[in-house]
């Protein structure tokens, strides 16, 4: 068992399950404009990234001039296809999460919530699923919240600030993502956990050497513990 004070979950594809609805809408705003790349390719260069960071990335992948102003048509393009998607979406969470984050809080750990979201559409997507600060998690960091995304750990120093954790030995981070493993490391977090409820494949997340790769995130019950 692990002695964890703090537990930081990515959200899409690791609390949230939206079928990779962002990286698939990611995927049509960037075809639009004469692409054929596909959702393997959008998830393997884009995942876990603050979303017009992962455009500029995967257009630098496919070798795009100019990749400043052509980012920003497909990011506003973007944020548009997003909204009307989210609005049909029904969210839900993963079968034994809720269980886990119940778990959690009544073992006294925290809970922070992070995300390459920006704040707008993670507090939409935690309305959808009826989950409240205090209850199901104590804070929510967003890609708005910090000056430098994903993999850089400033998401979780903030959530670390936020909730008066000092040592990162104590922090865990678990994600869906490579790039969720390697925030982790940068942040020195004494735990980092891969889970292939999401955007990247076991053998993708192996790749990054985090602590554990789990197939269910409620199987983290069995491996942590409050000091």
């Amino acid at each position: 068992m692990h002695k964890i004070d703090l537990l930081v979950f990515d959200m899409a594809g690791t609390v949230v399950n939206e079928n990779n609805l962002v990286y698939k809408t990611l995927r049509k705003a960037i075809n639009k404009e004469g692409y054929e790349l596909n959702l393997d390719f959008v998830l393997e260069h884009g995942a876990g990234k603050e979303k017009h960071q992962a455009i500029k990335d995967i257009l630098m992948q496919v070798g795009v001039d100019d990749v400043e102003k052509r980012s920003e048509h497909i990011f506003d393009d973007f944020k548009k296809l997003l909204k009307k998607a989210y609005d049909d979406l029904e969210v839900t969470t993963f079968e034994g999460v809720e269980n886990l984050l119940a778990y959690v809080r009544d073992s006294e750990m925290k809970i922070a919530l992070n995300t390459g979201y920006d704040s707008h559409t993670a507090k939409k997507l935690l309305t959808k699923m009826k989950w409240e600060k205090g209850v199901h998690y104590d804070t929510l960091v967003t890609a708005d919240d910090v000056e430098n995304g994903r993999p850089n750990p400033d998401m979780i120093f903030k959530a670390m600030e936020d909730l008066q954790v000092s040592d990162a030995a104590k922090v865990l981070k678990a994600g869906d993502s490579i790039i969720d493993i390697e925030e982790g490391k940068n942040a020195n977090c004494g735990m980092t956990v891969g889970v292939t409820t999401g955007a990247h494949t076991r053998e993708q997340l192996m790749s990054a050497e985090p602590t554990y790769v789990l197939d269910s995130l409620s199987e983290l019950k069995e491996l942590v513990v409050k000091k």
